[in-house]
């Protein structure tokens, strides 16, 4: 069963880190999808069939008898990134997490945004074209990620190659690649011009998507994270895609917050939701001074 192969990853890290059950304060537990947090129940986990309403802190708290809490897991990226990343400090940030689709997490004074059903932030789902927008299996026609999430790009791109398009990603195709945000970054750093066209048209969706969350909560910081970076900090690729996005911002936003927020790469990586989970739960027991911030991050590492 999926589930107890999760908890005999905590007894895993446990072993590691040669630490006794009973030391053990809380537990966080980051989970996708529609949560009743209150409940501690998974309500409709999208890319998880099988767990709707599934008591997952029940299940959890009765398998180690230790308090446990419930992070929805984009929002666990997010103050992971807040809690232990190097994003510039300040008390409010806004983190996009690329992939199939687009997450998104809000800690705002400090504090996770997560809204009555822990759905406070799912900015992927607004909605950037009304009529004639693309359209989504959940209903939200017209929506960010399915522009600029992975499935987007590669749909973009599919479409282009059978316009005629000539690219290095024709040729790939043609003996049996599989078309995927990888490859089309793979093709952009051999100046593949139609891989690199599209990159840059996710970055001015992304840029759009940028522009209304600084219209509406202002953060100090935005970032992306996630496994659609185009290579991150360390690829040109990816310094174009950030590039991008500056530029579209600057275009379109208020001049002032324009210029004033901060848009990088998140830092943490794959460890985000983890950090952020556990940072969450220590929190909500107490432990949230400095000491326990580098237990937590060091443990989790």
């Amino acid at each position: 069963m999926a589930l107890e192969a999760v908890c005999e990853a905590v007894d895993r890290l446990l072993s590691v880190v040669a630490m006794p059950i009973d030391d053990l304060a809380v537990i966080g537990v980051a989970a996708p999808g529609t949560l009743d947090l209150d409940a501690g129940v998974i309500l409709q986990p999208f890319n998880l069939p099988g767990w709707e309403n599934l008591p997952i802190v029940d299940f959890v708290h009765h398998r180690f008898g230790i308090p446990t809490v419930l992070l929805n897991d984009a929002n666990a990226a997010g103050f992971g990134e807040y809690w232990a990343g190097d994003y510039g400090g300040g008390a409010s940030l806004m983190l996009w997490t690329l992939g199939t689709g687009i997450g998104s997490a809000i800690v705002l004074n400090g504090e996770i945004l997560e809204g009555a059903q822990a759905h406070a932030g799912e900015c992927g789902h607004m909605i950037i074209q009304m009529e004639g927008g693309l359209q989504s299996p959940h209903g939200v026609h017209g929506a960010l990620e399915l522009y600029a999430g992975a499935r987007g790009l590669v749909r973009r791109c599919v479409l282009a190659l059978e316009a005629g398009r000539e690219s290095l990603l024709a040729e790939w195709q043609a003996q049996g690649r599989e078309m995927s945000p990888l490859l089309i970054t793979e093709a952009a750093e051999s100046d593949d011009p139609l891989a690199i066209e599209l990159i840059q048209e996710s970055a001015c969706y992304m840029g759009v998507g940028t522009v209304n969350i600084i219209h509406v909560l202002n953060p100090e910081s935005i970032l992306f994270g996630g496994a659609m970076t185009f290579g991150g900090p360390d690829s040109r690729m990816g310094e174009l895609f950030l590039a991008t996005v500056r530029e579209t911002v600057k275009s379109m936003a208020l001049p002032i917050p324009a210029a004033r927020t901060r848009i990088e790469f998140a830092t943490l990586g794959n460890d985000a939701g983890f950090i952020g989970a556990a940072a969450h739960a220590a929190r909500c027991v107490g432990l949230s001074s400095p000491r326990h911030r580098h237990y937590v991050t060091r443990a989790a590492n």
